[in-house]
């Protein structure tokens, strides 16, 4: 304790907060949870290798498949499990938090021969002082709070922004401000063979600007609505091109009895990796090098339903949508995705589920071709 306290006290010091400020504690907190999952899964055109993405939880564009492997495959993992740390001090009324978290989803450097050992990665990284926020947490245009209460790492991922990234914050009321970490994906000219790639671009000097309004009804609901506005920029691999992209996001969490309903719906021209897990690109380079805008779309909406004060199940749908232009972005590129989940979960005490959940999701190619995933999860779960 003495050590956090310290740091505490040096952090007032810099901040020019006075003496009396450096008589503040600091509480500090570890969290986290414990969460083991089996999925049996059943891949239409044959399951991607071991290891792969969507053998970890469901990513749109990651269920294609790979031709020739078994369609049907089992995995065991304890991936998702995390931890973090956390720091409250109060220096004359001025909030001082840090947060970090880690996982293990993600990386492919364990395997599941032997010892299935994979890196932490970061997950939030930030400090906030009263009204600003600055580190690496949940995009401002993303509203956990409305995500549906699924097995799945994600859950209708299709159907809502997310992102986490570094930026700058301000909060007052309802009201939120962030400029955050651009960065620009889009599909390259078309080949000879009519196909394209992706291109990730790294270069930009403006900021993506984010605002939101969070507010509540007298009835309990609470919903949210953002706007992004975004540069694309590509100077790369002989390219120099520059346009704007934009999108609006709206979720709410509605309160109907004991149980309740989690809804988003979301649309822009050029949102690319802000959606769906970058399901589609934010634009496509033209022949002569100038990005054109894509526009999407996407939502979900799930209903939560109490059996009891154990016993509860979530039925969710999700969807998306991407407006592409044939002409330039050929055939091979995503262009629709939706799922659905059922679930049962059981909570015998209150730190702890057990649960199971049937997900079946279908991507779909601008040239018609299709993937798809039925799934059946068992999770047990422990919070920390």
């Amino acid at each position: 304790m003495n050590n956090y306290k310290a740091s505490a006290i040096a952090m007032a010091t810099l901040m020019g907060l006075g003496t009396s400020a450096q008589a503040a504690e600091t509480d500090f907190t570890f969290g986290g949870y414990v969460k083991t999952d089996v999925m049996f899964s059943d891949y239409s055109n044959g399951a991607p290798d071991s290891g792969s993405l969507s053998r970890q939880f469901y990513v749109p564009g990651t269920i294609y498949g790979t031709p020739g492997n078994g369609e049907q495959v089992v995995d065991f993992q304890a991936r998702e499990s995390r931890f973090n740390f956390k720091t409250v001090s109060d220096f004359d009324g001025h909030k001082l938090t840090g947060f970090i978290e880690l996982d293990f989803m993600t990386h492919t450097d364990g395997n599941e021969r032997v010892s299935n050992s994979y890196s932490p990665r970061i997950r939030h990284a930030f400090v906030s002082y009263d009204n600003w926020t600055v580190g690496q947490t949940w995009t401002t245009f993303q509203n956990p709070g409305a995500l549906p209460e699924n097995l799945d790492f994600v859950g209708a991922a299709e159907g809502t922004p997310f992102v986490r990234q570094a930026m700058i914050r301000y909060t007052n009321g309802g009201f939120q401000f962030a400029i955050e970490n651009p960065e620009t994906t889009v599909n390259t000219p078309l080949d000879e063979e009519g196909g394209t790639g992706r291109l990730v671009s790294g270069a930009g000097m403006v900021p993506d600007f984010v605002a939101r309004y969070n507010f509540k009804t007298e009835g309990g609901a609470k919903f949210t609505v953002a706007g992004l506005a975004r540069q694309l920029n590509v100077e790369k691999s002989g390219y120099d091109s520059q346009t704007m992209g934009y999108g609006v996001s709206f979720t709410g969490v509605i309160p109907v009895g004991d149980d309740d309903i989690k809804l988003s719906a979301t649309a822009g021209d050029g949102m690319g990796r802000y959606m769906a897990l970058n399901y589609a690109n934010a634009g496509v380079l033209d022949a002569d090098g100038d990005i054109k805008t894509i526009s999407s779309y996407g939502g979900f909406v799930s209903y939560r339903h109490w059996w009891n004060d154990k016993w509860r199940s979530s039925f969710t749908l999700s969807a998306f949508t991407a407006d592409n232009d044939e002409s330039l972005t050929g055939g091979s590129v995503n262009k629709e995705s939706y799922s659905g989940y059922i679930n049962l979960l059981y909570s015998p005490i209150k730190p702890m589920t057990i649960g199971a959940e049937y997900m079946y999701a279908e991507n779909t190619k601008q040239d018609g071709y299709k993937g798809e995933l039925n799934r059946l999860m068992f999770s047990v779960k422990y919070v920390l």
